[in-house]
């Protein structure tokens, strides 16, 4: 099993607080939209630095800036849009796309209904983003989805993941980088992941 656990103090005490059953729909979001930007800031570590000269109120000097890369942010809907604002603060000139999938209640497989993506899909690096990694069904799909239509660099960002969605990706997407912020137990008999907390896009929008 190979994800990249993200265990900075802060990410660590508001996902406690965001498993709470008591913490309503408000301070849920306002929470995700926190931890997707405190991971983020782990997941772009990579981003290549080119050198450019600046006139500082003192004198002139060489200094590093981004290289230009291009960065797509991919929520899963309904529940990976909680996090696209956390991410879009580190990373403003970023192209979002979206691509809607609902996992089958009886034999939990996804099912795709929606696909809009940036049309430069092929220049840019994807973070496919999603609060939870649960079977690992939606986001491997996701994942293919995108390289069918031409990506070459992904990497899935999830709040929190259980063994058996981790491992699926790592199987079908070796190539893909996985972030989270924790892994948990396992699965329930109903997809859900123990301990988790609960239904991400129910908590999201308040809907049951």
């Amino acid at each position: 099993m190979n994800a990249k656990i993200i265990d900075h103090p802060l990410i660590q005490h508001k996902l406690t607080l965001i498993r709470d059953v008591k913490t309503g729909p408000k301070e849920f979001r306002e929470l995700l939209e926190e931890i997707a930007m405190l991971m983020a800031y782990e997941i772009t570590r990579d981003l290549p630095l080119e050198e450019t000269e600046i006139t500082t109120p003192v004198t002139t000097c060489k200094c590093k800036i981004l290289a230009g890369k291009k960065v797509g942010i991919i929520p899963i809907l309904r529940a990976g849009l909680g996090m696209v604002s956390g991410v879009l603060k580190l990373m403003p000139a970023a192209k979002v796309g979206h691509v809607g999938l609902y996992r089958d209640p009886e034999t939990l497989k996804p099912v795709e209904y929606y696909c809009k993506l940036p049309t430069d899909v092929q220049d840019r690096d994807f973070i496919v983003i999603d609060p939870m990694l649960a079977t690992g069904g939606s986001s491997s799909a996701a994942i293919e989805l995108l390289k069918n239509k031409g990506a070459k660099h992904i990497k899935l960002m999830c709040l929190v993941a259980a063994p058996e969605g981790v491992m699926l990706v790592n199987k079908e997407h070796p190539d893909v980088e996985i972030y989270v912020a924790a892994v948990d137990e396992c699965l329930n008999d109903h997809g859900y992941i123990v301990p988790g907390l609960g239904d991400a896009g129910d908590r999201i929008f308040g809907t049951k």
